[in-house]
């Protein structure tokens, strides 16, 4: 007998629904065995450029 899932479809597509108006595009969705749905982007994040205050305040 196996367990009854911890989610459905409808809260998978809810939860990418979401993220899309968001404005963010996912490349990846990843379930874990608790239920928890942990959505990716599909693109990295621009480069920041570094702070000089983080050099002077010993953060870098």
């Amino acid at each position: 007998m196996t367990a009854p899932a911890r989610f459905k479809q409808d809260d998978i597509a809810r939860a990418v629904s979401g993220v899309i108006k968001g404005g963010m595009r996912p490349g990846r969705v990843e379930i874990d065995p608790n239920g928890k749905i942990v959505i990716l982007s599909d693109t990295v994040a621009p480069a920041v450029e570094p702070n000089p205050w983080d050099t002077c305040l010993g953060k870098a």
